[in-house]
């Protein structure tokens, strides 16, 4: 390790750990190797605006984001848990059910875990404690589990990322998340029906089946976004960025004209606030951007690859001893530094160990989602502790039983990638 590098290191973790947000820590880290190699400190901002300008995929960041902060200001969301109620929440355990269920549907439009645990999220926590039947730190529990779908299943903002690092297409990737995305959902639906019978939760009122139709034709028009986000994209209609503007202008025409229920300060509200997270993303993109010329330069990732091939590891030892790695780091990191700046160390190794990078990618995301709802970081616990004020300690209490399988469902995905890649393959894919 060089001095210049060895200084980047400490900036950043020193500032990191005193609290300054990991994207400033980064930045003020590349100036510091900067100084200290005798280099330009105009060169980060280069690297950075070329990085971000130079992205053409980039921009379905901020469209997914305005078409998710749609669905939740409207009555789309609505529509869509009154739908999840009639299907699924006359069994035991209903509305935990209703939770899962409704976390599968709104993941193919939001794109974003945030966005799902802080949107419909807040809406069931309050039906299932007002319900009598759910304490509120269970609700809240896995209401956070539930919302680590939403990146998985397509449209996804941590695979657009994951796509500009890897150089891998962003298509793929969203099928290849489709069926990971399902065995999460059922997963936490066995756990919640398994505590459901040993703490004999009551069972809800069902919606009568004649009402099923009308519930389900109100909802229809909302189920149709992950379709035609789907054919755009494979049917050779539109570009993953392209499908996003069609998601984002879909989720206002149904929200404005169809449902009537967006009024233009709303939308001025959403688009401000859409903005504000845009620029949160960018700056860690473009933090990463950085950092990871810093990894290049002092030729991190060669030696890594060159350390693990002397090694002589196994793809399978490999791909196990780095999700361990990442599941750790889910614990004091979040989900965009991870991807942008962690997982790029290990892909040259990934290739020469002939891993499909698809898979690879897919896998890691599933475990930083999971790293979103792992003590003490778990951004989703803060959130929903902020949205709903029910107190951390609750909730952690209750988190630890759908942790445990969506750490199982991981190991089955790392086990056995034919999970992940069936779909792909199904479309053409070659990997």
């Amino acid at each position: 390790m060089s001095l210049a590098f060895f200084a980047c290191l400490a900036v950043l973790f020193g500032l990191a750990a005193i609290g300054l947000p990991i994207a400033y820590a980064i930045l003020v880290g590349a100036f510091a190797y900067m100084l200290a190699a005798g280099q330009s400190i105009g060169l980060p901002g280069k690297v950075l605006m070329d990085g971000l300008y130079q992205s053409f995929i980039l921009l379905a960041v901020p469209l997914f984001i305005v078409a998710a902060n749609i669905m939740n200001a409207g009555t789309i969301s609505d529509r869509l848990l009154r739908f999840c109620v009639a299907l699924v929440g006359r069994f035991r355990g209903g509305l935990g059910h209703v939770n899962v269920v409704a976390s599968l549907v709104f993941s193919g439009m939001s794109g974003s875990a945030v966005a799902d645990a802080a949107g419909i999220g807040r809406v069931i926590i309050d039906m299932m404690t007002r319900s009598g039947h759910y304490s509120r730190g269970y609700a809240a529990a896995i209401t956070a589990a539930s919302a680590t779908i939403g990146p998985i299943i397509p449209p996804s903002i941590p695979m657009v990322l994951y796509a500009l690092v890897s150089g891998s297409s962003i298509g793929f990737l969203f099928l290849a998340g489709i069926l990971p995305g399902l065995l999460m959902g059922l997963v936490l639906m066995a756990m919640n029906l398994w505590i459901s019978q040993r703490r004999d939760f009551a069972l809800e009122e069902p919606t009568p089946l004649r009402d099923l139709p009308m519930t389900t034709f109100r909802a229809f028009p909302a189920l149709m976004m992950p379709v035609i986000l789907l054919y755009g994209i494979y049917g050779g209609v539109t570009t993953p960025t392209e499908a996003a503007a069609v998601a984002a202008f879909y989720a206002l025409i149904l929200a404005a004209l169809f449902y009537r229920s967006l009024s233009l300060r709303a939308f001025y509200e959403i688009l401000v606030s859409s903005a504000r997270s845009s620029a949160a993303i960018g700056l860690v993109i473009g933090g990463a951007l950085i950092l990871n010329y810093i990894v290049a330069s002092e030729n991190i990732p060669g030696r890594v690859a060159q350390a693990l091939v002397g090694l002589d590891v196994a793809p399978l030892t490999f791909l196990i001893g780095v999700n361990i790695l990442i599941l750790l780091l889910g614990c004091v990191l979040d989900a965009s530094t991870i991807i942008l700046v962690i997982i790029p160390l290990f892909l040259p190794s990934a290739r020469e160990l002939g891993i499909d990078l698809v898979h690879f990618g897919v896998v890691a995301i599933v475990n930083c989602m999971i790293g979103l709802i792992t003590p003490p970081y778990g951004i989703l616990l803060f959130v929903i502790n902020a949205v709903t004020r029910i107190p951390l300690a609750e909730i952690i209490r209750e988190i630890w039983s759908f942790l445990a399988v969506l750490v199982v469902a991981l190991l089955l995905l790392i086990l056995f990638p034919g999970i992940t890649l069936w779909l792909p393959r199904l479309m053409g894919y070659d990997g």
